[in-house]
C-alpha cells in the first residue's frame, strides 16, 4: 500500500472514531441543585460493555466514583431515587472484589482543579439499552466494597433511557 492509501485509510479510521464518539446515547448529568454538569456519550464499549464518554464541569476537584445505578431517577439534591447499582445478576460491589462486579460497577475518574473533567470509563459487565442513572459520587470507589465501594454521596445524576 503506498502512502496515499495509507493516508486515506488513517483519515477514514479517526473520522469513524469521531463519528462513534458523537454518537452514541447521550446522558445530561445535573448536581443536586439541578444544575447541568455535563454530559456523557454511551456506547458499546469494543471489547464488550459499555463505554462512558464523559464532559463534566463544575465539579469539586479530586478523584470520584461513577457508577449505573438501578432506576432511571434523579431527584435531587441526594439522588437517592437512584437506587442501588445496577446488579441485575446479584453479585458483590466492586471491579477487584471476586464476587463480583455489579454490572454497574467503573473505575474512578478525575476532576481537575478547574472542576473539569473529560475523558473515558468502561462498565465492563454493563449492556446498553438499559434504563438506568449515572451516578457521580463525591469520593473514591475502593473496588471491593459491598454494596457500595465507600464512595460517599451522590453529586451527580443523569438518567439513562432506552
Amino acid at each position: 500500500m503506498n502512502k496515499s492509501a495509507i493516508a486515506i485509510v488513517f483519515i477514514c479510521l479517526v473520522s469513524v472514531s469521531y463519528v462513534a464518539a458523537q454518537t452514541g446515547t447521550p446522558v445530561e448529568l445535573k448536581n443536586g441543585q439541578g444544575e447541568p454538569v455535563g454530559t456523557a456519550r454511551l456506547s458499546p464499549a469494543k471489547d464488550g460493555g459499555v463505554s462512558v464518554a464523559f464532559d463534566l464541569k463544575n465539579l469539586p476537584q479530586g478523584r470520584h466514583a461513577i457508577h449505573f445505578h438501578e432506576t432511571a431517577k434523579c431527584e435531587g439534591p441526594a439522588f437517592t431515587s437512584a437506587g442501588g447499582h445496577y446488579n441485575p445478576d446479584g453479585k458483590k460491589h466492586g471491579l477487584l472484589n471476586p464476587d463480583g462486579p455489579h454490572a454497574g460497577d467503573m473505575n474512578n475518574f478525575t476532576v481537575l482543579r478547574d472542576g473539569t473533567a473529560k475523558g473515558t470509563v468502561i462498565a465492563p459487565h454493563m449492556k446498553m439499552g438499559v434504563d438506568a442513572a449515572l451516578v457521580v459520587h463525591a469520593g473514591i470507589d475502593d473496588l471491593k466494597t459491598d454494596p457500595s465501594g465507600n464512595a460517599g454521596d451522590r453529586i451527580a445524576c443523569g438518567i439513562v433511557s432506552k
